[in-house]
C-alpha cells in the first residue's frame, strides 16, 4: 500500500527517508517523530565520523529498553560493537506499548562516557523519563565491556535545561546530542566536568528553536541529491 497523497518522499539520506508529513512537523511547533531524530542523528554521525562515537537510533534504543529475551538481545547489540565505543548516544521514549510503533510522549538523551565509565541521563522536563532511562541502562550496561568481571558502568542524572512547553523535547534530545559530539571533538574527553559547562552555556530556548529551523533548512538543502525516486 503507498503512502498517502501529498506525503512524498522529499529526502533519503543514508537509510532514512524523510517524507512531506516530516518537514511539517519541523516548520511547526510539534513533537518530533523517530524519522527526524534518526535522520540527525545519521548526520551527526557524518559530520562527526570518529570510530569511537556511535549515535544510536531510536528503533535500535527502543528494542534494546524493551527486548524480553536476553539471548536475542545479545546478538542484536554485537554489531553494534559497544566496547569499542567511547561514546555512546541512546535515546529514551516513555513508550510502554512495543507494539505501538512511534509511541510515546516524551524524549530524553543517556549518553555513556567510557572514560568516566558512566551512563549519564539529561532530560528536559526533569523526572519523567527516569523510569525509563534506568531500564535502557540496566539493558545495556552489561556490554559495554569486553570482560564481564570488570566494574560496571554507574548511572546518574545530568543537568540538563528545561523546556518551556510540551513539544520540545526531541529537539532538546538533539542539542543535547550535538553540544556532546561537538565536546568529545574538540578533545576535551576525560575532564572532571564532561560536557556540563558547555551544554548550560549553549542549550535554553532560543537555541533549540533554532535548531528546528536549522534542521529544516539542511533537509531542504540535501533534497537535490537524493539517492531515490518519490
Amino acid at each position: 500500500m503507498g503512502q498517502p497523497k501529498g506525503d512524498e518522499k522529499v529526502l533519503c539520506y543514508n537509510d532514512v527517508v524523510l517524507r512531506r508529513s516530516d518537514l511539517d512537523i519541523l516548520s511547526g511547533p510539534r513533537f518530533l517523530n523517530d524519522r527526524i531524530i534518526e535522520f540527525y542523528f545519521s548526520y551527526l554521525s557524518s559530520k562527526y565520523s570518529s570510530k569511537d562515537i556511535l549515535l544510536v537510533p531510536p528503533s535500535i534504543s527502543f528494542w534494546i529498553t524493551n527486548c524480553p529475551d536476553l539471548s536475542s538481545l545479545k546478538d542484536f547489540i554485537e554489531p553494534l560493537k559497544l566496547p569499542m565505543r567511547k561514546l555512546v548516544i541512546f535515546t529514551v521514549n516513555d513508550n510502554d506499548d512495543v507494539g505501538l510503533a512511534e509511541g510515546g510522549n516524551h524524549w530524553s538523551l543517556l549518553a555513556f562516557d567510557r572514560n568516566m565509565n558512566v551512563f549519564v541521563h539529561h532530560d528536559s522536563i526533569k523526572g519523567s523519563n527516569d523510569r525509563h532511562a534506568k531500564k535502557l541502562y540496566k539493558a545495556v550496561a552489561r556490554f559495554m565491556t569486553i570482560n564481564d568481571a570488570a566494574s560496571g558502568p554507574r548511572f546518574t542524572e545530568g543537568p540538563t535545561p528545561q523546556q518551556e512547553n510540551g513539544y520540545d523535547c526531541g529537539l532538546y534530545v538533539l542539542a543535547v546530542a550535538k553540544v556532546i559530539c561537538e565536546w568529545y571533538e574538540s578533545g576535551c574527553q576525560g575532564s572532571g566536568d564532561r560536557w556540563f559547562t558547555v551544554l548550560k552555556v549553549s542549550v535554553g530556548r532560543s537555541a533549540v528553536s533554532e535548531l528546528r529551523t536549522e534542521i529544516l533548512g539542511l533537509i531542504q538543502g540535501l533534497t537535490d541529491s537524493d539517492c531515490g525516486q518519490p
